[in-house]
């Protein structure tokens, strides 16, 4: 698997745990983004993720690989910007919606693979969400979601790392009578965050309009890692 051809690079264990390969070469070249590996240990995706990547899957030749990505900007929330509509202000009073913060990440796997066609987040990326449990004191997968007529709704799973939480993949029904209950999740769990004393959000890629309604700022490259070194490193 060396050799394959893929028009991104492999990106080993010993590399993205090198500090000065990442800023060296890793970091500053603006033209790549995407890097591959077969390695879905606990141990490789809490230290990509340490350094600044968000991963996802695909499969090349019936082989599926973990794609970090080391973005080229990232949609950030800082709790002051957040925006809330009276809509979904209303929603939320009127319905008595509070978030709920857990570690069961299969179940809210499921949902988002009903909810999304192609789903990158295959069962063995959910097997190594899995495997993290433990492993780093630093690192916790966690989701969080709300319910209504006794069923989950809208939810979402992602990480902590130190004082920063960072979305991964969620999903929100699509019945009329769930209208807002997505941007409602949003809201409160921005709101957990900011009374739990989190630095910000890592809302990930920043071309969904969502992120900028909810109030996200877009960062590029390097002003955001330096924002996220300081945050999950203190």
């Amino acid at each position: 698997m060396e050799n394959i051809q893929l028009g991104i690079h492999h990106l080993s264990f010993e590399e993205v745990c090198d500090r000065d390969y990442l800023q060296e070469l890793i970091y500053p070249d603006m033209y790549k983004n995407y890097y591959w590996s077969e390695d879905f240990s606990a141990a490789y995706y809490i230290a990509q993720a340490k350094a600044g990547f968000i991963a996802v899957t695909d499969v090349y030749e019936s082989r599926e690989l973990l794609l970090p990505e080391i973005q080229f900007s990232y949609a950030l929330l800082h709790f002051k910007d957040l925006h809330i509509s009276k809509k979904v202000a209303k929603l939320i009073r009127d319905k008595n919606l509070t978030i709920e913060i857990d570690t069961n990440i299969e179940e809210i796997a499921e949902y988002i693979d009903i909810s999304h066609k192609n789903s990158w987040l295959s069962k063995q990326y959910t097997k190594t969400l899995r495997a993290t449990d433990g492993v780093d004191k630093n690192f916790k997968i966690i989701t969080a979601y709300i319910e209504a007529d006794g069923d989950v709704v809208a939810g979402e799973i992602g990480y902590v790392i130190g004082k920063t939480y960072t979305s991964l993949s969620g999903f929100s029904k699509k019945e009329s009578r769930y209208k807002n209950y997505g941007t409602a999740q949003l809201v409160l769990l921005a709101q957990y965050l900011q009374s739990d004393g989190f630095a910000f959000w890592n809302l990930g890629q920043p071309y969904m309009d969502y992120k900028i309604a909810l109030g996200a700022k877009i960062y590029e490259r390097q002003a955001f890692l330096k924002r996220w070194t300081t945050a999950h490193s203190s």
